[in-house]
């Protein structure tokens, strides 16, 4: 199973490829990354139909913000799952994500227990 990471912060691959290691390891997940929306949306269409199943992104980023990237993404990948991740867990952007099609939202400082428990419902359906 495929997911995409976009956050403009290039140490969130790191981050992310430490703390789920043994699901990489054992090839439950694999993981491509990408450090804008423009870059997320290229991978998407690279491959068709694309690989990747679900997408963690950031919302604020330069250029095209996330909730932006979550729109295309719902439009011309409707059954690829988006899940938000923010630094402010305000409710205007959890609202708006949601109704955009967000499946899920995470605050900064990820807690890779949840994350880890969002991938597990994915691999198990």
């Amino acid at each position: 199973m495929k997911f995409l990471v976009v956050d403009d912060e290039r140490d969130v691959e790191m981050l992310f490829r430490q703390q789920l290691r043994k699901e990489i390891r054992n090839g439950l997940i694999e993981f491509d990354f990408a450090f804008s929306g423009q870059e997320a949306l290229e991978i998407l269409k690279s491959r068709i139909p694309p690989e990747v199943l679900y997408i963690f992104s950031d919302i604020n980023m330069p250029g095209m913000s996330g909730l932006e990237l979550l729109q295309k993404v719902k439009s011309e990948f409707p059954k690829i799952h988006v899940s938000m991740i923010s630094a402010y867990g305000d409710i205007e952007n959890y609202d708006r994500a949601i109704k955009i099609g967000a499946k899920g939202f995470f605050t900064k400082p990820l807690d890779f227990s949840t994350i880890k428990q969002e991938i597990q419902k994915m691999i198990n359906t």
